[in-house]
């Protein structure tokens, strides 16, 4: 007996393929069957009028300790996300040494702060670590670049490292490779990635190249000096022989948007001479990341003590003002977007000032300059400061959606209660906005982009596709309802999630199962 049938549902299996009417049974975690004739199942799911999917596979995520504190992981399972990549931007949990707890502060603006004991040391024994609790979804990690720096390096992460040091990097990232990482990430924009040198990156991508593994990138620049970036990456990429990922394409700032399509023409060129590149994008013309990243990277690169000290000191803040509205070698968001556009999501120690952008912030606190207070307000908090930032213009953002390389992320953050709406709802969006509403492109596209060609990328055969023998990784959606407006922690249209053949979401309500693996390429 098969456990669970899907009746007379409109199949969009994945491939881009034409949808089709048929019949999808389960049997354990697999589809075991599909067809027209009717069998006897423990569960029947009436699919009349209903379209069935895969799973969606979100290739950039920032899950880790959403998969350890959340576990049931109800944002990404209430927007039939089945499977997530995180470790993305160069930060990550692992590997762990005697300087872990330099590591924490470079985390809790992305991942949040995880109270428990760091109780693990390598990708092995975190995958053992979440295994013992169990997690809502699938889950697949990249190597982040900022964990083999600070291991490696310690507290001097900040500087170019030495060939010994590159070679301990590429030791651990061989080994985090070999244990079942799908790929290494580095967050170029960000410290300790920005002070890596073109030997470092070589060498570490000599190793992603040996094991066929993924090269996923958040550029040194998305803004003036987007092209430049995309071309550094590129052309690294190209002389090593490894397949790039640039993560959430986009250009910053209103002057930029222009830059577009040149960056869109640079990566299908050097797919012409033969680099396995392709790119992620989510669908929202607005970003969030760490309100101190708004500082100049000397800022940046100090402990937050020191960076509390020195907000507080008159020459400090003028030479941060200086460096950020004339930024020399490093993107300044401030600069580039301005203050209207820069708006808090969060604080730990100031929620008063949350959903205020920073001109309004200037004017909560009586000041003229909304840098100085920008920087009161980061000198005292000692957690996590979230952002949100309209980064680039809506036809920009459709520009890069219908390029035929483009595939779904989220680039969700769980570090705060107040969350971008892509880390509940960005599927929908996709859907709900580009493909029902504005009809850029057709179901069937839009499905493939989220779920196949993200599995291709990451070699899952069974994964991300519904065929006989594929994962019972299934999403069951209403075209005709679906809207992305989370409420009461559900996106209207969504009626059932299956994860390795178990509902996690069914009719408006969580199972709570916590049936998620973690993956591993199969090449």
């Amino acid at each position: 007996m098969y456990d669970m049938m899907f009746e007379g549902v409109r199949v969009i299996d994945g491939t881009g393929r034409a949808s089709y009417s048929a019949n999808v049974a389960t049997i354990g975690d697999t589809i075991a069957l599909i067809g027209t004739e009717r069998v006897r199942a423990r569960t029947h799911v009436s699919g009349s009028g209903l379209v069935l999917t895969p799973g969606f596979i979100d290739i950039h995520a920032h899950s880790e300790f959403y998969a350890l504190d959340g576990k049931t992981m109800r944002m990404r399972i209430g927007q039939g996300i089945t499977t997530d990549v995180s470790g993305n931007c160069g930060v990550g949990v692992f590997p762990l040494n005697e300087n872990r707890d330099l590591l924490r502060p470079l985390c809790d603006d992305v991942l949040g702060k995880h109270e428990d004991r760091w109780n693990w040391d390598d990708f092995s024994s975190f995958r053992s670590r979440l295994a013992s609790s169990g997690h809502g979804i699938n889950m697949m990690f990249l190597q982040a670049h900022a964990p083999l720096r600070v291991a490696v390096m310690g507290a001097s992460s900040d500087r170019a490292a030495t060939e010994d040091e590159i070679r301990q990097m590429s030791d651990l990232l061989d080994r985090s490779l070999s244990e079942g990482c799908a790929g290494f990430s580095t967050g170029l924009y960000y410290q300790p990635c920005f002070s890596a040198d073109d030997r470092e990156l070589e060498a570490l991508l000599e190793v992603v190249r040996r094991h066929d593994a993924l090269f996923a990138v958040h550029m040194r620049s998305e803004g003036d000096e987007v092209l430049e970036s995309l071309e550094e990456v590129l052309e690294l990429s190209l002389k090593t022989g490894c397949r790039i990922e640039v993560s959430h394409l986009k250009a910053i700032g209103r002057e930029n948007q222009a830059k577009v399509t040149r960056m869109l023409e640079m990566i299908h060129s050097y797919r012409d001479r033969g680099l396995d590149a392709g790119f992620d994008q989510y669908p929202y013309n607005y970003g969030s990341t760490s309100l101190f990243s708004l500082l100049p990277p000397e800022i940046l690169a100090l402990s937050r003590t020191e960076m509390r000290f020195a907000l507080q000191l008159d020459s400090e803040r003028e030479m941060m003002k200086r460096e950020i509205l004339n930024p020399h070698s490093w993107e300044s968001i401030y600069h580039q977007s301005g203050p209207d556009a820069i708006r808090i999501l969060h604080l730990d120690s100031r929620n008063d000032l949350d959903g205020l952008n920073l001109s309004q912030v200037s004017e909560r606190l009586e000041m003229d300059d909304p840098l100085d207070a920008l920087f009161d307000v980061l000198s005292e908090e000692r957690g996590a400061a979230i952002m949100c930032d309209v980064t680039e213009s809506q036809e920009t953002l459709e520009t890069i959606m219908l390029d035929p390389l483009m595939t779904f992320s989220t680039d969700a953050l769980y570090s705060s209660d107040s969350v971008h709406e892509r880390s509940h709802s960005a599927a929908i969006e996709l859907i709900g906005k580009y493909v029902l509403e504005k009809k850029l492109m057709s179901l069937e596209e839009a499905v493939s982009r989220m779920t196949h060609r993200n599995a291709v990328k990451l070699s899952l055969p069974d994964r991300g596709v519904i065929k006989e023998g594929a994962a019972a990784d299934l999403v069951l959606l209403d075209t005709a309802t679906l809207s992305p407006s989370w409420h009461d922690g559900v996106n209207d249209g969504v009626k059932m999630v299956v994860i390795n053949g178990q509902p996690a979401f069914v009719n408006g309500q969580y199972t709570d199962s916590l049936k998620g693996r973690v993956l591993v390429s199969r090449k």
